[in-house]
């Protein structure tokens, strides 16, 4: 016997209804035609109150440019795994991932479906054993300073890349991470260096234990040997017996960041541990044993370091087991949108933000740029722009100043202007900031602008004039 409509419909209906997951479809008018009762535990709101009323209606904090569900009945654009974190009517704070669809028939957008998984529970969990997890640690390490303390947060999945150099990179990572042997990590800054030491811990069969990071060139040098090393009872004017790093670390590893800002002496002494694998306390006549993995990381070449005399020939030869050098974003442009994709979303969910798409202009210019500060160059652009931008598409107008005057991208089209205009434009683009910042307060914006409040009126009046002569 065939199943006629009606009854295809109701089974569709109690199939969708079954299923965990939050489920909301809206027609091309905005119109919610099908509301289950997951995605109303998530929201708040009974079923009978959402079916057959217009989402804005129903939620009126979104609106067109931040429904989701708007979004793609306008654009017909999917939006994949957008994180989102609200309150519900009742006040109570929702984690989801949200994949919203167009629903296409015969060619045209009829509407749209949002499927939503609660991260709540689980996130709340995490919390909890984040939260257990320090508690023990504090308990353990009562002596333990907690500006030296320092957990994980990558695993060599989380480490993005598509470049070739860059995967060879991490497969010899995991290899590293078979041993206990030392590793020289190197690369310039912003590369991700601590990301990949940090992978290579967890990866290894001491992610269990200690990891403990220290920037070398982040201490005074007369501290850093008593901070590695430790301190004995009486060693110096109030000193007290005190664990250092390498204490802390054992069974587990120590990252030293920076490595050639060391003193050379506390090189030395540095070398002496990874020989024999024993400290020695300062003011203390008596050597502990400790089982410690080491593993550095430097921004400058190790072999022109040698050559500064910033680094012992030795001490790198000691280290020097196992060598990755981690390529500069400008090397593996294939990962720039990789990149952006990944930071958008990060900022999308801690700001709120909804945006999906990004100009050909931006994507030209984030080609071309040179990145010197690299990943971290990039994350931050990205985290600017998100906190400007109110739309759904990223354009040029919402890019930091530098990057935009810093790019130097040649093209068939480009007129460059004179330095005059240059000047005058910059001058005229900057006068409309302040006047909008204060809502055209001539006085506040002079302020603002640190110039005579006669000097901004004469200037806005030669702005009137020049728009008034264009058109």
């Amino acid at each position: 016997m065939l199943l006629d409509v009606t009854n295809t419909r109701e089974m569709l209906q109690a199939i969708l209804s079954s299923i965990d997951e939050g489920i909301h479809v809206i027609n091309n008018e905005g119109i919610t035609v099908f509301y289950n009762e997951i995605a109303s535990m998530h929201d708040g709101v009974p079923v009978e109150d959402v079916l057959g009323h217009h989402l804005l209606d129903v939620f009126p904090t979104f609106s067109k440019e931040t429904s989701t569900l708007l979004k793609v009945v306008e654009s017909g654009e999917p939006i994949y795994n957008q994180h989102q974190r609200y309150p519900n009517v009742k006040g109570k704070l929702i984690t989801t991932v949200n994949t919203t669809l167009p629903i296409i028939v015969q060619g045209e957008i009829v509407g749209a479906v949002e499927i939503a998984k609660d991260f709540s529970k689980i996130q709340q969990l995490s919390w909890k054993l984040l939260d257990l997890e320090a508690r023990v640690k504090g308990s353990n390490t009562k002596d333990k300073p907690k500006e030296y303390e320092n957990g994980t947060n990558f695993k060599m999945n989380d480490i993005l890349t598509q470049n070739s150099l860059f995967l060879k990179v991490k497969e010899m990572a995991l290899k590293a991470a078979e041993s206990s042997s030392p590793v020289i990590v190197y690369g310039e800054t912003g590369t991700g260096k601590e990301l990949l030491v940090q992978a290579i811990h967890n990866a290894s069969d001491r992610s269990r234990r200690s990891f403990i990071a220290q920037n070398c060139a982040a201490i005074p040098s007369s501290l850093l040997e008593s901070i590695l090393f430790g301190t004995a009872k009486g060693s110096y004017t109030g000193a007290v017996d005190r664990p250092g790093l390498f204490e802390l670390a054992d069974g587990g590893t120590l990252f030293l960041d920076e490595l050639n800002s060391m003193p050379l002496d506390t090189q030395a002494k540095l070398l002496r541990v990874l020989q024999n694998g024993k400290i020695r306390r300062v003011g203390s006549t008596s050597e502990k044993s400790v089982d410690v993995r080491v593993i550095v990381a430097m921004n400058e070449d190790p072999k022109v370091c040698i050559e500064r005399e910033t680094l012992r020939k030795d001490l790198y030869y000691r280290l020097n087991v196992i060598f990755l050098k981690i390529p500069p974003l400008r090397d593996r442009k294939e990962d720039i949108p990789l990149l952006m994709d990944h930071f958008i979303q990060r900022y999308n969910f801690k700001f709120g933000k909804l945006v999906i798409r990004v100009s050909d202009e931006v994507k030209h210019l984030f080609k071309e740029y040179q990145w010197p500060g690299n990943v971290r160059e990039l994350e931050h652009a990205i985290e600017s722009a998100l906190n400007l931008i109110t739309e759904d598409t990223l354009t040029l107008e919402h890019i930091p100043i530098h990057l935009i005057e810093a790019s130097d991208v040649p093209g068939e089209e480009v007129r460059i202007p004179s330095l005059r205009e240059a000047i005058s434009d910059t001058e005229e683009k900057w006068i409309k900031k302040a006047m909008d910042a204060t809502n055209g307060n001539i006085q506040r914006a002079a302020k603002l602008l640190k110039i005579p409040r006669q000097t901004l009126q004469y200037k806005l009046a030669k702005i009137t004039e020049k728009h008034t002569a264009e058109n």
